[in-house]
């Protein structure tokens, strides 16, 4: 598998990262991949002029990581020039096809895991390939160090899926990628994340207690005004 990064940083447009994902020798077999496309017009130029083979189209699918603007804004001119299949889990964008958590996508020549990663956006996903240990992750928040306030149910339980995988090298939308200790940042987040919701546990319970304290106190005062 090869990842070119097409994203121009030279660029004054904001714009996510934008992968195209190819086979390691352009078989005909290899199902060509943008990972988001990004909000800059000039990504149809150096996709056309990536190495994606001979016979097989430019670009046969596209997987979007959530549906904000910096990620899917040139979406109708990546639809118009190569008409790809479009995939995303919001109904927002118009996707050809919704994606659900767990199914599996063949991307250049490898297989690909779709992740729910809901916590930068209620449709964030993630893609994960076992075999090089690759993952993308868009906008999902995997670098954690606040521990001043919890985080939600869902969010823990997908990053706690994450920590479970074998993740050699991340892949962000935005910024440079991961590829040294990747496993180790994702556990590092997972701590944080259970730290925090230790402290904001307590936090949460004594605020809940001061407003039905608070609520008890209105009604009783309430009560000797009418007497």
């Amino acid at each position: 598998m090869r990842i070119l990064n097409l994203t121009d940083p030279k660029r004054m447009s904001y714009s996510s990262n934008c992968f195209l994902i190819l086979g390691d020798w352009n078989g005909m077999e290899d199902i060509n991949t943008l990972v988001d496309v990004g909000n800059d017009p000039s990504i149809v130029e150096r996709i056309l002029a990536a190495p994606t083979g001979v016979g097989t189209k430019t670009v046969e699918q596209v997987i979007l990581t959530h549906h904000h603007v910096d990620h899917t804004g040139v979406l109708p001119r990546i639809r118009y020039v190569f008409d790809p299949v479009v995939y995303a889990q919001s109904r927002f964008i118009e996707p050809d096809f919704i994606l659900e958590d767990g199914q599996h996508f063949k991307c250049g020549d490898r297989a690909f895991e779709v992740i729910h990663t809901p916590g930068h956006s209620a449709d964030s996903i993630c893609l994960y390939c076992q075999t090089d240990g690759v993952l993308f992750v868009g906008d999902t928040p995997v670098i954690i160090r606040a521990t001043d306030a919890p985080y939600d149910a869902r969010f823990v339980h997908a990053l706690e899926r994450l920590c479970r995988k074998d993740v050699r090298a991340i892949y962000f939308g935005h910024g440079d990628s991961i590829t040294v200790g990747a496993n180790i940042v994702l556990n590092e987040s997972l701590e944080n994340i259970r730290r925090a919701n230790r402290i904001g546990e307590p936090r949460a319970s004594a605020t809940r207690a001061r407003n039905e304290l608070a609520g008890s106190q209105t009604y009783e005062s309430s009560k000797i005004s009418q007497v």
